[in-house]
C-alpha cells in the first residue's frame, strides 16, 4: 500500500493529472495518458518507458 499524502501530490509525468492506485496490479494507471507505472517494493517508478500501455478495457474501468 503506498502513502495516501504521497498519492495525493503524485501525478502522471505525461498528462500531469493525478494518479489512481490500483493494488491488485501494483501499479499507479492514468486514465488521460493511458499508461501504467510500476511500484516497486513500494517506490513508484514514474518513468515513461517504465510505464506500460493500459488496454480499452483497463481504461473503460477507470
Amino acid at each position: 500500500m503506498l502513502d495516501r499524502e504521497l498519492l495525493d501530490i503524485l501525478v502522471c509525468p505525461v498528462s500531469k493529472t493525478p494518479l489512481i492506485w490500483v493494488e491488485s496490479a501494483t501499479e499507479l494507471q492514468c486514465k488521460a495518458s493511458g499508461l501504467a507505472y510500476p511500484v516497486r517494493d513500494g517506490i513508484p517508478v514514474l518513468l515513461e518507458e517504465e510505464a506500460r500501455p493500459l488496454s480499452d478495457d483497463e481504461l473503460r474501468r477507470l
